[in-house]
């Protein structure tokens, strides 16, 4: 039997949380490790859910980060359905749902985010939903049908994806948005209208600088109230307006909160036995040189396995430049960087070609891109980011000019 001091227990089975369980048992063969995951489902990866198993064009298992078995077959106890209560960091112990204890020698907190609620009257009426859980998209999917009426709340990644496939079965869509533009916290504007133009091709209706008064009971379907006093009935409304970390455990047990979960650069938290992971962390990123939280997959994975790493005593600091995609209808976007500030848009390919790539200058610097339907381009995009070597706009800009080239110096 293993000792309570060589148990590591994970809680949260999403993406950051069985990346860390995958990796450690990689690493080492013998250590008990103990995955809780508070949904019926064992590890899932969430992007395909507001895609294609939202369209119906893959099924649940397909988003599953490793087959069912896997876990037994591993010796990585997963207990799923099942939620924790409260750490007792004095005696390095978990209550459960059940009132049982679990003893732990490491603790990993891996306890994502939740969607951020819609603070108007109405918003717990049926009709309107979130969309981040296996269960979301099974309640959701039986409302996308021809004809069906839907809205969707907020114009960031969840709100267009959805919308893509809402469109494809048929539905008429309405996006509202408070910002003024799609994407306001991640893209430039000139490159979100873009994206917008596109939606608004295939019938996607927008509303943005939009204040919402209330949601409104109206029969089968509900009416979104905006602030002008226009009236969209609905059959379906999806609110995508952003996450909450789940830091409920983590500052009941007194630990460094700041939204998100304080952590250094090995995923520990104040607490040397507690670590933390995934989009519940805020941590300094040195390639950025600041702080902050991500809400991604590649920060799940990646920094899942870097806290793995530093669990098993091969520990190496976590520092990834930020990458995003989404794929809406045909077209496909990536992101790589997160800067707080450019000064200018190089482009290299013609906006209105459904393929280009959108660099972003500060001074002399590459500090980020957005390619669309044009992936190649963005690991040479984030050499050219790393690098920090001065760049002509002219030279990025010219198709003939090899980014491969540039980005090597």
């Amino acid at each position: 039997m293993q000792s309570d001091r060589e148990t590591v227990v994970i809680v949260g089975a999403g993406q950051a949380g069985a990346w860390v369980a995958i990796t450690l048992r990689s690493l080492d063969p013998d250590r008990r490790i103990v995955l809780i995951g508070d949904e019926a489902h064992p590890p899932y990866e969430r992007p395909p859910l507001s895609k294609a198993i939202l369209a119906g064009k893959a099924g649940i298992e397909s988003a599953y980060i490793k087959p069912e078995t896997f876990y037994a077959d591993n010796r990585i106890e997963l207990m799923l359905n099942r939620r924790v209560r409260h750490i007792n960091r004095d005696r390095n112990s978990l209550t459960l749902d059940d009132g049982s204890n679990l003893d732990y020698g490491t603790l990993v907190l891996a306890t994502g985010c939740r969607p951020r609620p819609l603070p108007v009257e109405g918003a717990d009426l049926p009709q309107v939903h979130t969309l981040r859980t296996i269960a979301d998209v099974e309640k959701i999917a039986t409302w996308l049908k021809p004809g069906s009426k839907v809205v969707a709340i907020g114009a960031g990644f969840i709100g267009l994806e959805f919308a893509a496939v809402a469109i494809e079965a048929g539905c008429a869509v309405t996006i509202i948005d408070a910002a003024p533009h799609a994407m306001g916290r991640v893209i430039d504007r000139s490159v979100a209208e873009i994206i917008a133009a596109g939606h608004s091709a295939r019938g996607v209706d927008f509303r943005f600088s939009a204040a919402i008064e209330k949601i409104e009971a109206g029969g089968e379907q509900a009416v979104v109230v905006l602030g002008s006093g226009e009236r969209l009935p609905a059959n379906l409304v999806i609110v995508g307006i952003g996450a909450v970390p789940n830091t409920d455990l983590a500052e009941a047990a007194h630990l460094a909160c700041d939204d998100g979960i304080i952590v250094n650069a090995f995923g520990r938290t104040d607490d040397p036995k507690i670590f933390a992971v995934g989009d519940v962390t805020r941590h300094f990123n040195p390639l950025l040189g600041r702080s902050l939280r991500l809400e991604s997959w590649q920060n799940a994975q990646n920094q899942g396995i870097a806290v793995a790493k530093a669990i098993a005593g091969t520990a190496t600091p976590y520092a990834d430049l930020p990458w995003f995609w989404s794929d809406q209808y045909d077209t496909n976007l990536q992101i790589i960087g997160a800067p707080t500030t450019w000064d200018r848009i190089v482009w290299r390919g013609e906006r209105d070609s459904g393929k280009f790539t959108a660099i972003y200058m500060h001074g002399e610097k590459v500090v980020a891109g957005n390619s669309m339907n044009n992936p190649r381009d963005i690991r040479f995009i984030k050499q050219l980011i790393l690098n920090g070597t001065p760049v002509p706009d002219a030279a990025l800009a010219d198709p003939a000019t090899s980014l491969a080239q540039l980005a090597k110096g």
